[in-house]
């Protein structure tokens, strides 16, 4: 008797993705906002030290803005470029679309049933939506490249 049969492997697989996804999201964050609090903090050290040699305070560049919870990075995510936001569809077009496919050849090969390979299609078409979407948002005309905020 093996250890690891399909009774077994396949439910583990199942709970496992999400189960993944969602550390690995929660972990992301956590890790996100230990960088951002450790940006401030070396930044107002910085700050000091110039102050404590003699720098004007006045000459100093201000402090990092590190945004809101509807800013990132001093970008707000509202009022984005069109190019941004076409390459960010784009992105996830693709990345959408070759999950589907990927799904669908998997599930050809390991499924027994017929047809289960169509499981692939729902985020594939997901995919190609994303995909339409970017080419319908992305900017016509112009040097193509966003503008650069400006600095605070």
């Amino acid at each position: 008797m093996a250890m690891f049969d399909d009774n077994f492997l396949v439910p583990l697989m199942i709970f496992s993705v999400p189960i993944v996804a969602i550390v690995g999201g929660i972990t992301a964050g956590i890790v996100k906002t230990i960088s951002r609090h450790r940006m401030m903090e070396l930044a107002a050290r910085e700050r000091i030290a110039a102050i404590e040699r003699g720098v004007d305070p006045s000459k100093l560049p201000p402090p990092p803005d590190m945004g809101s919870e509807h800013r990132a990075e001093g970008y707000d995510m509202f009022n984005q470029s069109p190019l941004r936001r076409a390459q960010g569809l784009m992105i996830g077009g693709l990345v959408t679309l070759a999950t589907g496919i990927g799904l669908g050849v998997f599930l050809n090969y390991v499924a027994d049933e017929r047809g289960v390979w169509a499981v692939g299609l729902i985020p594939g078409s997901v995919g190609i939506a994303l995909l339409l979407s970017a080419m319908l948002v992305w900017p016509r005309g112009g040097s193509g490249t966003p503008p650069v905020p400006p600095m605070r």
